[in-house]
C-alpha cells in the first residue's frame, strides 16, 4: 500500500497525522520526532513515533506507515510490533497471562518465539456441530520477551485471524493454547477491548 514510498517520506506523513498535543509517555512530542528527521536520525524518529502512538489514539494508517518505514530500515522487530499494533487498532486488543506446560508434561520442546511468527490454535470456548469444540487461530507476541521456554510464563499479546470470534471472552477467562489436539499452554485472559478506530482518516 505505501511501498511506492522510502521510509523517510513515510515518517514524515506518520508524523502529519499526530496532534500537535499528541505526547508519548516519556514526553516526547510531534515537534522531537522532526528535529530526529532534521538531523537525519530516522530510527530514532520512528522509535518516537511508536512511543506517541503507544500513549495517544491514531488512525489506521499511522500503523502501517510505521510498518513499512521499519521493514525498509530493516528494523525487524520494530516491524513486528506495529504490525501487532495496526492489528489492534483496527481489530481491538486481547492480552492474557500464557503459561506453557513443562516439556515433560506434552508441552514444547522449544521456546515460543515472542515476535508474532506464531500463530497457534486456540480453544476459546466456541461451540460447533459434533462433538469437538473448533479451534481458533491467533498470532502470539510476547510482552517484553524474545521468547518464552516450556514450563514459563509470560504476558502476551493474541491477534486472532478472525476477531469477531474472540468477542465473547472477558477478564479471568481461561482458554488453552494447541499445536495438535492435546493443549500446550493455557492462558487467563488479562484484558480484551475494542477496536481504537472504525476506519482510516
Amino acid at each position: 500500500m505505501f511501498g511506492v514510498h522510502d521510509a523517510f517520506t513515510l515518517i514524515r506523513r506518520a508524523t502529519e497525522l499526530l496532534p500537535e498535543h499528541a505526547r508519548a509517555e516519556n514526553g516526547a512530542l510531534p515537534d522531537d520526532v522532526r528535529d530526529c528527521q532534521r538531523a537525519g536520525d530516522w530510527e530514532l524518529a520512528l522509535d518516537l513515533l511508536l512511543r506517541i502512538g503507544e500513549s495517544h489514539p491514531v488512525p489506521v494508517d499511522f500503523w502501517r506507515m510505521l510498518t513499512e518505514s521499519a521493514r525498509q530500515l530493516r528494523l525487524t522487530d520494530t516491524a513486528a510490533w506495529c504490525v501487532l499494533r495496526d492489528h489492534e487498532t483496527r481489530h481491538g486488543t486481547v492480552r492474557a497471562r500464557l503459561s506453557l506446560l513443562p516439556t515433560s508434561e506434552g508441552g514444547r520442546r522449544t521456546p515460543v518465539p515472542g515476535d508474532g511468527r506464531l500463530r497457534p490454535l486456540w480453544n476459546i470456548g466456541n461451540r460447533a456441530p459434533g462433538s469437538e469444540r473448533p479451534l481458533n487461530v491467533a498470532g502470539l507476541w510476547s510482552e517484553g520477551l524474545a521468547e518464552l521456554p516450556p514450563g514459563h510464563s509470560a504476558t502476551v499479546r493474541l491477534a486472532p485471524l478472525s476477531p469477531e470470534q474472540w468477542r465473547h471472552l472477558a477478564a479471568g477467562d481461561a482458554i488453552t493454547m494447541h499445536e495438535s489436539r492435546p493443549p500446550v499452554g493455557v492462558a487467563r485472559i488479562i484484558e480484551v477491548t475494542s477496536a481504537a478506530v472504525s476506519g482510516h482518516r
